[in-house]
C-alpha cells in the first residue's frame, strides 16, 4: 500500500542542496547590494544638466505654442458660444414680448362673449358703426396673423440658436481639456529642468544662469559673471538705427527694440512679459498687422522667403517642428524670447537651428 512506500529521495544528496541554498542566498545578497549602492546613478556634470535643462526648455517651448494654440481656439469658442447665448436671450425676450400681445388679444376676445359676428349685427343698435368696427377688427384681425406667424418664426429660431449653443459648448469644453492638457506638460518640463538646476552648486548655477542671459551658447562653460554681463549688455542693445524695407516692418522692430530686457513667460502676450510668438504679435500689431497666436501658424501668415532673402522685419523661425520665432533685424541678428530665465534680447540666427522666415505686412 501507498503507506508502506518508502519516501522519494531527491536526486541531490544533503551537500548539494546546501551548497546551493548556500550559492542563492550569497546572490540575492550580492543583487541587493548592488541595487543599493554599486548601481546609483552618477551625479551629472554641469555639462550635462546643460544639455537636459536645454533640451527640456525646448520641449516646453514645444508645448507653450500648443498651448497657445488651444487657448486661441478656446477663447474663440467662448466668444462664439457667448454671442449666440446673447442672441437667444434677446430672440426670448422677443418671444415673451409676442406672446404677451397675443395672450392680451385672445383675453379681450373672451370677454367679449366671442359671439358670431351676423348675430352681433342683427342685435346692434347701430349697425353702420358695427360695420365700421367690424372693418377695423378685420385689420386687427390681420395683424393677429401676422403676430402670430412672427411667434412662430421666433421660436424656431429661440430653438435653432440653443441647440446651436449647446454644440458650441461642447466644443468650448474640449478646447478647455485640450488647454488644461497643454498647461500641464509646459509645466512639468519647467519643473523637471528646475529640478536638474538645483543638482548644481550655488557657483555653477549663477555660472550658467549668468551664460543663458547673456545668450552664451554654451552656458556650461562660462568663465565668470563679469564676462557674461558684458555680453548681456551686448546682446540686449541694438547699436545705431536699423534700416528697414517698408514703415511697417520699421515700426515693429521699434516696438521690439522698447521690449528689450523684458522677461520671457511662457503664454504671454505683454506688456509687462513675453513668449516667442507673443513678442513678434505685439510687434507687428504696433505696426498695424494682426498676426496668429503661434509660431506654427505665423510662419504662413506672409510670404515666405529664403535665408539669403532676409530683410529687416521678417519672422525667422527655428527648429524642425517650428517651436521658436524672432524678429530679424539684419546683419544676422533678430530680436526674440529665449526661453524662461533669459530677457527679450538680441541674438544671432545661427544660435538655433533655422527652419524658415516669413515676410508680413
Amino acid at each position: 500500500m501507498a503507506a508502506h512506500r518508502k519516501p522519494r529521495q531527491s536526486p541531490l544528496g544533503g551537500q548539494t542542496v546546501r551548497t546551493a541554498a548556500t550559492l542563492a542566498l550569497a546572490s540575492a545578497a550580492t543583487a541587493t547590494l548592488f541595487e543599493g549602492s554599486g548601481h546609483a546613478a552618477p551625479q551629472p556634470t554641469p555639462a550635462q544638466v546643460k544639455t537636459q535643462v536645454d533640451r527640456l526648455y525646448e520641449e516646453a517651448e514645444v508645448a507653450t505654442e500648443k498651448y497657445n494654440g488651444a487657448k486661441e481656439q478656446a477663447d474663440a469658442a467662448r466668444a462664439g458660444f457667448d454671442r449666440l447665448r446673447d442672441e437667444a436671450a434677446r430672440r426670448t425676450e422677443r418671444l415673451n414680448r409676442s406672446r404677451d400681445a397675443l395672450g392680451a388679444v385672445a383675453a379681450a376676445q373672451y370677454r367679449s362673449g366671442g359671439l358670431d359676428p351676423a348675430i352681433q349685427l342683427v342685435l346692434t343698435s347701430d349697425p353702420d358703426q358695427y360695420l365700421e368696427r367690424a372693418a377695423i377688427a378685420e385689420k386687427a384681425g390681420d395683424r393677429q396673423a401676422a403676430a402670430l406667424t412672427a411667434v412662430r418664426r421666433e421660436l424656431t429660431a429661440v430653438r435653432q440658436l440653443r441647440a446651436q449653443s449647446e454644440g458650441r459648448l461642447k466644443e468650448l469644453r474640449a478646447h478647455e481639456a485640450e488647454l488644461r492638457r497643454q498647461k500641464t506638460a509646459v509645466q512639468t518640463k519647467l519643473d523637471a529642468a528646475r529640478t536638474l538646476l538645483a543638482r548644481l552648486t550655488a557657483e555653477e548655477r549663477a555660472r550658467y544662469e549668468a551664460a543663458v542671459a547673456a545668450g552664451h551658447h554654451d552656458a556650461a562653460g562660462a568663465s565668470s559673471g563679469s564676462a557674461a554681463t558684458d555680453r548681456a549688455d551686448r546682446a540686449g542693445t541694438v547699436r545705431g538705427p536699423i534700416s528697414a524695407p517698408t514703415g511697417r516692418a520699421a515700426e515693429a522692430i521699434s516696438f521690439a527694440r522698447a521690449q528689450l530686457g523684458k522677461p520671457y513667460v511662457w503664454g504671454a502676450t505683454g506688456p509687462s512679459a513675453y513668449d516667442c510668438s507673443g513678442l513678434t504679435q505685439a510687434a507687428w500689431r504696433a505696426a498695424g498687422v494682426s498676426l496668429p497666436r503661434t509660431t506654427y501658424t505665423q510662419i504662413n501668415a506672409g510670404r515666405r522667403v529664403s535665408r539669403s532673402e532676409l530683410a529687416p522685419g521678417d519672422l525667422v523661425f527655428f527648429y524642425s517642428g517650428i517651436s521658436h520665432v524672432g524678429l530679424y533685424i539684419g546683419g544676422g541678428q533678430m530680436i526674440h524670447a529665449p526661453r524662461p530665465g533669459a530677457p527679450v534680447r538680441v541674438a544671432p540666427i545661427d544660435e538655433m537651428p533655422f527652419a524658415g522666415a516669413t515676410r508680413v505686412g
